[in-house]
């Protein structure tokens, strides 16, 4: 492919990708306040963490004893509802936009590469649902401790925006570091960086991991950072082992194969002759029987 048609092929996979999360944005802003198959709405389930506090650390109840949330702006409620559904769509359809970046990074694989596609993309999508997941547990447990931590000296009227801002801050957070221990792996699969490596970075590393939670985590309270830290920490040392398993079954076939015994001041074994080339396909000719032009990296 020309860089024209690597660009095309961009453009092609963004707009699926924006056309999936405009539908996912669509159906998430009706389940905010609409349920489906007679479940819970999105917004009854958001809530949710906040709603299992204790009274003495959630005032706000209003007259039929229902739990919700504080708002002060005419438009606090629909630019909340927006802001869930766009949150709702990204990680609805994270399958789709996950498989159009495989997609378009394909291409520059080998065939043996292209395999992992499925499993890329179903791993992809989980564990991004399992960071999101994580994080919906994580914010009872921070915010129980930011609106108790002096309780006895001021109430905190929680509002809509500020709680909702936390919660969809942490769960694309938390989803978007769950792919680390995915990134570590094919970094591995395609030779960047080797077990040996991971294996003298493992303290630095472990050290930047929290460095990195500590800086990520919006709410600045020590449950949901050290929540964080740890599990990227275990999935970490989970991708190392992997690439442990895969770099020894690697030195274990170049060995069968004795690439490893060559010596490399004497002529390779390999044979030289070379393989024939496939012919180019022909173009399709135009409406008017010419031939239609085609452009180089160049050009």
């Amino acid at each position: 492919m020309t860089l024209i048609e690597h660009l095309y092929e961009l453009r092609n996979r963004l707009a699926i990708s924006l056309i999936a999360v405009a539908v996912m944005t669509v159906v998430g802003y009706i389940w905010y306040g609409t349920p489906y198959f007679g479940g819970p709405t999105l917004g009854d389930l958001l809530k949710e963490p906040y709603c299992a506090l204790p009274g003495t650390v959630r005032p706000m109840v209003n007259a039929g004893g229902t739990c919700t949330l504080f708002g002060t702006g005419a438009l606090d409620q629909f630019s909340l509802r927006l802001r869930v559904g766009i949150a709702a769509g990204v990680v609805l359809s994270c399958p789709i936009w996950f498989y159009q970046l495989w997609a378009f990074i394909t291409p520059g694989l080998y065939t043996k590469e292209r395999r992992f596609a499925l499993g890329f993309v179903a791993s992809a999508a989980a564990l991004f649902l399992a960071g999101a997941a994580m994080a919906y547990w994580v914010v009872q447990q921070a915010l129980y401790f930011l609106l108790s931590v002096s309780s006895e000296v001021q109430t905190t009227l929680l509002s809509g925006e500020s709680y909702f801002g936390l919660l969809i801050a942490l769960l694309l957070i938390f989803g978007v570091s769950f792919e680390l221990p995915l990134l570590v792996v094919m970094l591995n699969r395609v030779g960047v960086v080797s077990y040996d490596r991971l294996r003298r970075w493992r303290r630095g590393l472990i050290f930047g991991l929290f460095v990195f939670a500590a800086v990520a985590t919006p709410g600045g309270d020590p449950i949901s950072m050290t929540a964080l830290a740890l599990t990227l920490t275990v999935l970490f040392e989970f991708s190392i082992q992997i690439a442990r398993v895969h770099d020894r079954r690697k030195a274990r076939q170049r060995a069968a194969e004795g690439w490893d015994s060559w010596d490399p001041d004497q002529p390779s074994p390999m044979d030289p002759t070379a393989s024939p080339l496939e012919k180019p396909e022909p173009l399709d000719a135009g409406a008017n029987g010419t031939t239609p032009p085609r452009y180089d990296d160049a050009t």
